[in-house]
């Protein structure tokens, strides 16, 4: 739906170009409100690529959810699409020109 914005719950997305989106819980917005209230896209890639263009929006939200190796950190999740990111250490995962990637918070405890 170009040009359409489409709301979801905790995540937003809006529909307008051939590049991936990227779509992430709001609690990142209080850490990152350079991120809110606009549309995330960023050329198609492997995971880590896709991190590092919003890294360029938005400065040290890569070391926010990658740990000192560059793997995900424990309490994080990406899904490319509908599927969670396999390779968590080199974020090898591609994400095409049609893929939305999610970024959210890992719910741990009991």
């Amino acid at each position: 739906m170009p040009g359409q914005q489409f709301s979801t719950g905790v995540f937003r997305t809006i529909w307008l170009s051939a590049m991936p989106a990227v779509e992430m819980t709001s609690h990142l917005y209080r850490f990152f409100p350079a991120l809110e209230n606009r549309e995330i896209r960023v050329p198609a890639g492997s995971v880590a690529q896709v991190l590092r263009e919003v890294d360029t929006i938005a400065a040290g939200f890569s070391d926010y959810v990658l740990d000192e190796r560059g793997a995900l950190r424990r309490h994080v999740n990406i899904s490319v699409n509908n599927t969670v990111v396999f390779d968590r250490k080199t974020l090898s995962d591609f994400a095409p020109d049609d893929a939305t990637v999610y970024i959210f918070q890992a719910l741990s405890g009991g």
